[in-house]
């Protein structure tokens, strides 16, 4: 583990169980409906972090989370919840209505959704691939394959400039070869 400034770098370990334990936070919150710092709270106090005698996750506990980026997580999933689940309706298909899923799935979409809207996140590409490891967590079936296909239509339309211009096709040499020139 590097040391910057004094304080020690963040493994990715942890910053996968910060967002494990958002999506739990989630499901969590949407059951009991409970608001966003009830359950961050309750996550805080019972299922963060690692407790003498406890076995870590086969007890229910998240023991290497990030409290900020777990908190960050879910306060940003909830109060742009609207947002968020109005962009989900867009990018499922037709046929999967958001009521469908599993409310574990929609769990780790509106996690995933809510990260990609930080600006100052992690690039794009990272975030998909750690929603859906936690994804193939609680899944065996097609879901992690629908998360991937929901999360990357998200992602091209919050961070497009992540993305190349698949449309755009290549610039070819000017017929005097001093400019690039976008082909007719």
């Amino acid at each position: 583990m590097s040391k910057s400034a004094g304080k020690a770098k963040p493994t990715a370990r942890a910053r996968t169980a910060s967002r494990l334990a958002a999506v739990q936070a989630l499901f969590q919150s949407e059951q009991a409906g409970d608001n966003a710092e009830t359950v961050i709270d309750q996550f805080v106090r019972h299922r963060l972090g690692e407790l003498p005698g406890t076995g870590g996750f086969e007890d229910g506990r998240v023991p290497d989370a990030l409290v900020p980026l777990f908190a960050r997580i879910v306060r940003a999933a909830v109060t742009q919840q609207e947002t968020i689940e109005r962009m989900l309706v867009e990018a499922l298909p037709a046929d999967w209505p958001l009521a469908r899923l599993d409310p574990v799935l929609r769990a780790v979409l509106r996690a995933g959704a809510a990260e990609l809207g930080m600006s100052d996140g992690p690039p794009a590409k990272v975030v998909i691939n750690e929603y859906l490891d936690v994804a193939h967590g609680f899944f065996s079936g097609d879901e992690p394959r629908m998360a991937n296909g929901v999360l990357n239509r998200l992602a091209r339309l919050l961070r497009a400039g992540e993305f190349p211009q698949d449309a755009c096709p290549p610039a070819e040499p000017s017929a005097d070869g001093d400019d690039l020139k976008q082909p007719a």
